[in-house]
């Protein structure tokens, strides 16, 4: 049909591997169409096939080794047999893409407005004066405030939100007709979010334009698109109108993926009692028996004797803390964090109190900027305060205390890529003083079991293992020094949902056997709620509400925890439009 945007047929990807003629097929057989002005979801978990599918719309598989079968049209041009002109000129003129992480696509060294100037001039026969011009014109169109001063700044003076806004403009800079997003607002909370959500409707709605939105999120999905592509090992497992496919999922996978998804209109489960974990913490081991979540937190069924036994043994002792009834595992005292001297002193963490107990999850929710990293950072003893005191198991901490650990968002970036997992979690129990290499290592393989991976993985490296699975060998080293309190900060962030549900099972799961403390800090509200058993609200580096989770989530008495609330995606399309609309006003 010539009148479509987009034609794809059969398509096949096959990646080389190590190996004379090796190859991994990463998408087998997609077929799918796009009319102009039209939005199509593709969803799925990570290694789905869903950002390959989208490279090949552009021809960016091209010159890599990689075998691609079917055809492929954009905007009338076969892009498997275009030549290299062709491809360029499809590339920003006709096609445009934006990637997850902007720091990743812009140059450090330029300012955004040349950068974007540049990518206008490959396609326009222009002065370099009205590059510029162009770039102020789509950066002032995509909401930048002051767009001619902000145009001469650099990278790393945007805040994330303001960089996504950046490439959106870059991307539009050429009047494509179609734009392709892949994972565009992973790591933006969900204010800044629901804002390029809207910013990208009201391209489509105002500008025509064509959207290929690529997201694990099923949520961001039903916010955007009108059609959804479910994609799951390469393959496309069902395809419908949003309404239809998230109303009425004919495939079992996707039954699944949503079943998967954290909602904000499901209370968490049934805790016990904060006494019943004050218990668990002091037994020398656990009953496992707790699945907690899809695929029972990923643990093999028959794993949890021997490894809860090596887990637990003697180590929950800590998770008490020896705090006894009612002493809080860790306690801020009006913390205070200020960074930077004189006119340019800002204050990350302004007078915050909290305290929380043996068995217990606080969540910390709160936009990017509010504090939240800072303050439990503070709380594991990595950042001093700039006044006030954290105090664990009643006494004052100095430097960062015994029996405490933190998860952190990238596990790629908190293990060394050059040394074995099984290293890396042995670390900490090196650090306590222990020298049998023996009891290190069966210790090490009991963590890797409890956490859902084997024992065999020790002398695995980080680039081996899935995003999840790193998560999961970041937990296992936390766990290791048989810690009373974990600070988990955005551990799940940057994970699919099924992904998601796993590790918050897990550390649901672990938390009722060892007693362990937890706060939780996330963007995601609605990953906060399934956790938490209080939640404190930050912004401006202060608490502006706290309380039991489903008391705030059910009733929030302060503005800025509604204006949150009412941020997070649905997945009921028609609620959101109606949201979108009474936000923005008619068209």
């Amino acid at each position: 049909m010539s009148d479509l945007l987009v034609d794809v047929r059969d398509l096949v990807v096959d990646f080389p591997v190590a190996g004379p003629g090796a190859y991994v097929r990463a998408v087998d057989g997609v077929s799918f169409t796009m009319l102009p002005g039209h939005a199509l979801g593709i969803v799925g978990e990570s290694g789905s096939g869903k950002s390959t599918v989208a490279a090949a719309l552009l021809g960016l598989h091209r010159g890599t080794g990689t075998r691609l079968g079917g055809t492929v049209r954009v905007a009338g041009t076969d892009v498997g047999g275009a030549s290299a002109a062709e491809l360029r000129r499809l590339r920003g003129a006709a096609a445009a893409m934006v990637f997850q992480d902007p720091l990743s696509s812009l140059d450090p060294y330029y300012a955004v407005g040349d950068q974007i100037a540049e990518v206008y001039r490959v396609h326009a026969a222009v002065s370099r004066r009205a590059a510029r011009d162009r770039a102020v014109t789509v950066l002032d169109r995509v909401g930048i405030p002051d767009a001619v001063r902000r145009s001469r700044a650099r990278p790393h003076e945007f805040s994330g939100g303001m960089r996504q806004r950046a490439l959106i403009a870059m991307a539009l800079a050429c009047e494509p007709r179609l734009l392709i997003a892949d994972e565009p607002t992973t790591a933006l909370d969900v204010t800044v979010q629901a804002q390029i959500l809207d910013l990208l409707h009201g391209l489509r709605r105002e500008e025509g334009l064509g959207l290929l939105l690529v997201t694990h999120d099923v949520g961001v999905a039903a916010e955007s698109v009108d059609e959804v592509l479910v994609m799951r090992d390469g393959r496309a497992v069902e395809r419908g109108p949003v309404a239809r496919v998230l109303a009425g999922p004919a495939d079992p996978y996707t039954r699944a993926l949503l079943a998967a998804v954290p909602r904000l209109d499901t209370p968490r489960p049934p805790r016990p009692s904060r006494e019943a974990a004050a218990a668990v913490a002091g037994l020398p081991g656990a009953a496992s028996g707790a699945a907690g979540g899809p695929g029972g937190a990923g643990r093999p069924g028959g794993a949890a004797g021997s490894a809860d036994a090596a887990v637990g043994a003697s180590g929950a002792s800590g998770a008490a803390g020896g705090a006894g009834e009612g002493v809080p595992v860790v306690e801020a005292l009006a913390l205070r964090r200020e960074f930077g001297r004189g006119k340019r002193r800002v204050t990350a963490v302004g007078g915050v109190s909290l305290a929380v107990r043996a068995g217990e999850t606080l969540g910390v929710v709160g936009e990017s900027g509010s504090g939240k990293s800072t303050l439990g950072r503070m709380l594991v003893g990595l950042l001093e305060p700039s006044s006030g005191q954290v105090r664990h198991a009643g006494a004052a901490a100095r430097g960062i205390p015994d029996g405490v650990q933190m998860v952190f968002q990238d596990p790629v970036s908190s293990l060394n890529p050059r040394r074995s997992v099984g290293e890396s979690i042995a670390d900490p129990l090196r650090a306590a003083g222990e020298r049998d290499e023996a009891a290190i290592r069966a210790r090490v393989g009991a963590l890797l079991e409890r956490v859902g991976l084997e024992p065999g993985h020790y002398d695995r490296y980080p680039h081996e293992f899935s995003g999840g699975q790193r998560q999961r060998v970041g937990i296992a080293r936390a766990l290791a020094p048989r810690p009373r309190l974990i600070v988990c900060d955005e551990p799940v962030s940057a994970l699919d949902v099924t992904t998601q549900a796993q590790v918050t099972a897990l550390l649901a799961e672990l938390q009722r056997e060892l007693g362990i403390a937890l706060v939780f800090i996330a963007h995601d509200l609605a990953v906060v709620r399934q956790v938490s058993d209080r939640v404190a609200v930050m912004r401006h580096g202060e608490i502006v509400e706290e309380g039991p989770v489903d008391e705030v989530y059910d009733r929030p008495a302060h503005p800025y925890t509604r204006q949150l609330l009412d941020a997070v995606p649905v997945l009921d399309p028609e609620l959101a439009a109606a949201r979108r609309d009474r936000a923005v006003g008619p068209s």
